[in-house]
């Protein structure tokens, strides 16, 4: 009985589907009718005269394109000043504090009812029923999820305003029926990290986890700790185990850690790209983990090709006029009062018809000292293509430019936690270096006969170091996030000091 209420559910919800990728461009222009619609009643939207934007050529030709530092102001009369109705057209009750993977300070992320309820949560319903319609013998919601959230510190900055980790909001306000699927929330927020750790280890040992859900770097410490105390793979302790849901960073470094521990080769990896900011993107098929974008969840998007990153006012393009496989960065507008909101991130897509995308990087995470232009989609094949060749494993990884002097050429210099050391080192750096000038041709012609661009140095980190070094900064769990490259050294020298005091 129970299960036939699930599956018309999610029947249901995946017409909704069916109807946002049959008709993308009708949908965004609803989203952006409605949310001018509200927006004209904020303080925002009187600065920017909304009442007077006809059309989304108006909208993007009207409305500059911001980040946090314009947001800031406005975030200020909400958060010092006490006022509302300055983004959003209803109160603000929630702030997602996110520090992503470039800023040192926390962010702080509006999140409104209308951003839960017709965002995170619409999404949450769509992605289990896109799974649910790609595998028609899921029994996975008849089971336990086993959910690492961040943490439960939520604090008081107003009358009735909190700030906290987007997971714990998630959590927090999530309707009573899904929370009894899950991980408790006295267990899944406990603030300790080993705390957590101990008391998810003990819960989860004893019930029928059938789905996992999480960020994969955080998760896997959780995983390795239940399979080290019990003995046993992870399908063991759970036969009736079936899919992880992850996000939040590329899949692909962890993916065989996962296999391995897991000791299956039926196991199902659905990828979901949700941020303190919304909700994104959804994988779409089994045979690969191209995402959907979610096109109806209160969200209208536009794109800034690589050639407009880093200009004052950059040219954007509306969903109709984006190409396949071409680097954009994504701007947002949302019903939680984020305004042409340059995300951050860049991603490109792989189909317009429906429109789906996998994630390339991030702006401001890249290096391009001598003028490579290396994004982490690079680093990322180049790696796993050396892990392929010499059967090494990585955990984590960070790498950064050494500049000219007169002492030394320029390279890339990577720190990198091995989960399996390479038997030869020199040669892993070799299939790194030839990996890297397959990807991407401006490294291959900066290596060019080592004028601009020496071979790679690799430094091996002792396992468990960037666990420590992110414990050392207080960026554990929830949307804390390794960096993984940049175009300076201030994380690399950070990490190789600690590495060379704690070793």
């Amino acid at each position: 009985m129970i299960e036939k209420i699930i599956n018309k559910y999610l029947s249901f919800q995946y017409r909704k589907v069916e109807q946002f990728s049959q008709k993308p461009i009708q949908t965004q222009e609803v989203v952006l009718k409605y949310l001018l619609k509200n927006g004209s009643q904020t303080y925002f939207g009187s600065q920017h005269q909304f009442s007077q934007i006809k059309d989304k050529d108006d909208f993007r030709h009207k409305i500059p394109v911001g980040n946090y530092e314009t947001l800031r102001p406005y975030l200020d009369k909400i958060i010092v000043e006490k006022k509302q109705n300055i983004l959003w057209n209803k109160p603000v009750k929630w702030f997602a504090m996110s520090s992503g993977t470039t800023e040192d300070k926390s962010k702080y992320i509006p999140v409104t009812e209308e951003s839960l309820k017709g965002g995170h949560y619409k999404c949450g319903q769509q992605m289990l029923s896109i799974y649910a319609e790609k595998h028609p013998q899921s029994r996975y919601l008849l089971g336990k999820t086993l959910i690492l959230g961040g943490s439960k510190q939520f604090n008081k900055i107003g009358d009735g305003i909190f700030t906290g980790d987007i997971s714990a909001i998630l959590i927090q306000n999530l309707y009573f029926w899904a929370k009894r699927s899950r991980t408790p929330e006295s267990i899944t927020l406990l603030a300790d990290w080993e705390e957590k750790l101990n008391a998810l280890t003990n819960y989860s040992i004893k019930n029928d986890v059938r789905a996992l859900m999480g960020v994969p770097s955080w998760l896997l410490i959780l995983l390795k700790k239940i399979n080290l105390e019990t003995g046993k793979t992870l399908r063991e302790i759970w036969p009736n185990l079936e899919v992880f849901f992850h996000g939040g960073v590329n899949f692909s470094p962890y993916e065989e850690q996962y296999r391995k521990l897991i000791g299956e080769p039926d196991m199902e990896y659905w990828e979901t790209y949700n941020a303190s900011e919304g909700f994104f993107g959804v994988q779409y098929s089994k045979s690969n983990s191209d995402m959907l974008l979610m096109l109806d969840n209160g969200i209208y998007y536009e794109f800034i090709p690589t050639e407009e990153w880093g200009k004052p006012n950059p040219q954007s393009l509306t969903l109709d006029e984006v190409k396949t496989y071409e680097n954009y960065a994504i701007i947002i507008s949302t019903n939680g009062g984020l305004w042409r909101y340059q995300l951050g991130d860049t991603i490109e897509f792989t189909s317009t018809s429906p429109y789906l995308f996998r994630i390339t990087g991030r702006t401001k995470s890249f290096i391009n000292a001598f003028g490579e232009e290396l994004i982490i989609d690079n680093a990322e094949k180049a790696l796993s293509k050396a892990c392929a060749q010499t059967g090494a494993i990585i955990s984590e990884y960070t790498a950064a430019p050494i500049y000219f002097d007169e002492t030394r050429s320029g390279a890339h210099e990577w720190a990198i936690e091995f989960e399996n050391v390479p038997e030869d080192l020199q040669y892993f750096i070799l299939k790194l270096d030839e990996a890297l000038k397959s990807v991407n041709s401006d490294y291959e012609a900066k290596r060019s006969h080592n004028l601009s661009l020496q071979s790679p140095i690799i430094r091996a980190l002792p396992k468990g170091t960037f666990l420590k070094w992110m414990e050392s900064r207080n960026k554990i769990g929830g949307q804390n996030k390794i960096p993984k490259l940049a175009n300076h050294r201030k994380y690399i020298d950070e990490l190789l000091t600690f590495t060379e005091r704690n070793t």
